[in-house]
């Protein structure tokens, strides 16, 4: 099969990642081989492709925004059926955080596409607990988006403990963010858009927000919540600043680039907070599957080739896609 590789983690104009014909990998009784259909292009591939995070396995496929065929493999699923892959691969599910329904914090979690092969590539093999199911309703190619930009600004919206009817303020504006923000609308949130593209601030008022600005201008009235989907630090200090008293930061990333010195009077004070966010829990994803199934989510796509996958993360990391990218198998 066709696969890409992550064989020098460096800039994207480098050439991090190669196009190479590798073995169909074989499941083993607890898995399940997948025929990838569409695979979403998330920038947590990206700081896998240019080294922002560090290397688990050399040569790694990059992908976990996987919608597929079951080709064969683990009881309970049957060839033909459609499964999810996300990031989230496997848990201990006997340490303290798996005992409190906290799995994504397990020290012992490995990740698709960072720990082992993911879904740039025509098979991937999944484990057959952690295959999701996929709600109707949707193609493929909004799908794909779902199962880590939908899932991880579902974790996210929760994170930043937005209060019922609150004013919510998204820092940056992709995959992730169009999707949250649609989430935040439905239960009844007023929603601030603050982003340095013109493209990302016409969808996002086309989606519903209530206003879109750029990313360094303060949103109009005082923000009850804030989410930062961009991986800039420096970001941390306004959005923070934006928030009213008792006010929650979210952080929604993997990487995020220095946080300048704070000022604990301007940006803490008043009870003002940050968090971080780290993955998600199986329990999130069928939750928020579930909800995606009730709510019609409108997923913005941008669709290239699986031979295209250099080009998708170029265009990724020049801030070039307007919503999600997704590589068609």
């Amino acid at each position: 099969m066709h696969a890409w590789r992550v064989v020098r983690p460096g800039p994207m104009a480098s050439g991090p990642v190669e196009w190479s014909r590798v073995p169909v990998p074989r499941p083993s009784a607890a898995e399940l081989l997948v025929r990838v259909l569409v695979c979403g292009v998330c920038r947590t591939d990206l700081h896998v492709a240019e080294g922002d995070l560090p290397v688990h396995r050399p040569g790694v496929v990059p992908g976990h925004e996987v919608v597929g065929e079951v080709v064969e493999g683990a009881a309970g699923f049957a060839p033909g059926d459609r499964v999810g892959i996300a990031w989230l691969r496997a848990t201990c599910g006997q340490c303290r955080f798996c005992r409190r329904g906290r799995e994504n914090l397990c020290p012992e979690s490995r990740y698709t596409g960072w720990d082992a092969d993911g879904g740039y590539a025509e098979f991937a093999l999944v484990p057959a607990a952690y295959a999701l199911p996929l709600p109707g309703g949707y193609s493929d190619d909004e799908l794909a988006p779902l199962l880590c930009a939908g899932l991880i600004g579902y974790h996210a919206l929760a994170r930043a403990d937005l209060p019922e009817g609150g004013r919510l303020g998204i820092y940056g504006f992709g995959g992730s963010a169009h999707l949250t923000a649609q989430v935040a609308i439905a239960r009844g949130a007023t929603v601030h858009v603050l982003t340095r593209s013109a493209q990302a601030r016409e969808l996002a008022l086309a989606l519903g927000a209530a206003s879109a600005g750029a990313a360094d201008e303060p949103p109009p009235e005082p923000l009850d919540a804030a989410i930062l989907f961009a991986p800039a630090g420096e970001l941390v200090p306004p959005a923070l600043a934006a928030l009213d008293r008792g006010g929650t930061l979210a952080i929604a990333g993997i990487h995020l680039s220095d946080v300048p010195v704070l000022d604990y009077q301007r940006h803490l004070f008043q009870e003002r907070q940050v968090r971080s966010v780290t993955a998600n829990t199986r329990a999130d994803a069928r939750e928020f599957l579930e909800f995606a199934g009730r709510h019609r989510l409108e997923v913005s796509t941008v669709p290239y080739a699986l031979s295209e996958a250099d080009r998708a993360l170029a265009d990724l990391a020049g801030d070039r896609v307007n919503g999600a990218a997704v590589l068609r198998a």
